[in-house]
């Protein structure tokens, strides 16, 4: 078979088959009177070898070497291959990000484009000033992408350039409420605490209902951080998290401002009371829970709490009526 008709069965161009020959991958078996190449069926055999080859990446040189050398194993080819393919599956991902955060940022010329492009890089940056700077030139009227912040914050560790992180998605509204609960399901805790302390400082109804599912998450740390949140925002849902804290002594006091925040509504104030009364009555409620349970309702208004008061200053628990003692005595002092 003649050159021309190789090609057309084939696919393989006349010219690279020429140029396999000069590299020695596949030589015709003979010529015609004329001189013209003829391709035998093993020539074309090694051809489509050749091609099957390629398209898993091998270079031609490599393609050389498994054809002719019968001491070569595929093994250690292929799992370098694959390798190989991963790091630039890696690395087009990467791009790919990048690209879409700067679409998202809607540039209007290069020039904001190459803005962007810098910002994006300082927050990936070794220096956490560069990162902090990054984070913060949001002030200067300068976006940075929201897909941006929100990856940075899940990642950082340094306290002042998380700051800064959690203030630059405050003043990008709600938009990455979503982003951020998916850090919730990290299988990493510091991750997952990260999600949760900006989900608490991003404003809007989109983060106040993730911080609501985050209340029956499994970690206790990420429960405590949306519920003080919620305690803050006026959501009553957040009650019964808040006494668990104050019962387990896990940021107590910050619990107990939290219900007093909530008891700002006589409704509510007299739920609360009753709900803390009845963890102090508990059972398996040990002495020092009972005490800081007996503490939270110096904040609650209300004749429920003050009743409680009265009962507990009887108390058989010295501390626990001591306790209730000075709380009534201040509540009458005001």
């Amino acid at each position: 078979m003649l050159i021309g008709e190789v090609a057309r069965r084939s696919g393989v161009s006349a010219r690279m088959l020429r140029h396999y020959e000069s590299l020695g991958l596949v030589r015709p078996s003979g010529r015609t009177g004329s001189g013209y190449r003829e391709y035998s069926d093993d020539d074309i055999r090694r051809i489509f070898h050749i091609e099957s080859l390629r398209s898993l990446g091998l270079s031609l040189r490599e393609i050389g070497r498994a054809l002719d050398d019968p001491g070569f194993t595929p093994s250690a080819l292929v799992g370098d291959l694959i390798r190989q393919t991963r790091e630039r599956i890696a690395a087009e991902t990467e791009l790919l990000t990048r690209l879409r955060r700067i679409d998202a940022a809607d540039p209007v010329g290069w020039q904001d484009v190459l803005q962007v492009v810098a910002l994006l890089q300082a927050l990936g940056s070794k220096s956490a000033d560069a990162r902090q700077r990054a984070a913060l030139s949001e002030a200067d009227g300068v976006p940075v992408p929201v897909e941006a912040l929100v990856e940075a914050a899940l990642s950082e560790s340094e306290p002042n350039v998380a700051g800064a992180l959690r203030w630059a998605l405050a003043r990008s509204g709600d938009g990455g409420a979503a982003l951020l609960a998916d850090g919730l399901g990290s299988p990493v805790a510091a991750v997952r605490e990260r999600a949760v302390q900006s989900l608490a400082e991003l404003p809007g109804a989109e983060a106040t209902a993730q911080l609501r599912h985050a209340l029956a998450h499994p970690d206790d740390v990420v429960r405590g951080y949306a519920a003080l949140a919620l305690g803050t925002r006026g959501e009553a849902d957040a009650v019964p998290t808040l006494v668990d804290m104050i019962v387990r002594g896990r940021n107590d006091t910050d619990a107990a401002d939290a219900l007093s925040v909530l008891a700002s509504d006589p409704a509510a104030a007299d739920r609360i009371a009753t709900r803390l009364v009845g963890r102090v009555a508990h059972d398996t409620t040990e002495a020092p829970a009972r005490g800081r349970l007996t503490q939270a309702l110096a904040g609650i208004p209300g004749t429920t709490a003050s009743r409680a008061l009265v009962d507990l200053s009887h108390d058989d628990d010295r501390a626990v009526a001591l306790t209730a003692t000075y709380l009534l005595r201040l509540r009458d002092a005001r």
